[in-house]
């Protein structure tokens, strides 16, 4: 006959529950294990630090609404969007004072993201607390983003 397991102690439920949270690098970026589709993504941002967790929630919401069949993953600690066969166009990372867009094709956009990158055609756009966000501007980009090739990474 199999012994009882005993429950956990709060002390062991506290370290057990230190354990399996994110760490955050440098920045407050969540460090997330590589993986593909929605979970890797939703994981990414409930691990996001303060504020940045609410603003990256909404950004997922209003990705999804404008590119509805929108493929997900989470590489090098940045969840990415994208087109299934057709690259990345979207990616997004948290800093300590805000948090980075980074639109592939972003040159290519009208108007293009503020920005710029020393990638080319990458353009940045960056989000900051208790800053309203243009939600209309942000679908357009994002709209226009999907359309255009994406990044193979």
């Amino acid at each position: 006959m199999a012994k009882p397991v005993p429950a956990k102690t709060t002390k062991n439920a506290e370290k057990a529950s230190a354990a399996d949270a994110p760490v955050l690098l440098s920045g407050g970026n969540p460090q997330i294990a590589k993986g593909s589709g929605d979970g890797p993504v939703q994981a990414y941002i409930a691990a996001m630090p303060d504020w940045k967790s609410e603003i990256g929630r909404r950004l997922d919401v209003l990705i999804v609404e404008t590119v509805p069949n929108v493929q997900k993953a989470v590489k090098w600690n940045s969840p990415l969007y994208g087109r299934e066969g057709d690259g990345w166009f979207l990616g997004l990372h948290c800093f300590t004072k805000y948090v980075k867009l980074a639109f592939f094709r972003g040159a290519s956009l009208d108007p293009p993201p503020p920005v710029a990158s020393k990638a080319g055609e990458t353009r940045y756009f960056h989000i900051h607390e208790n800053v309203a966000l243009d939600e209309a501007q942000l679908a357009a980009w994002i709209r226009q983003a999907s359309q255009l090739p994406g990044e193979r990474m």
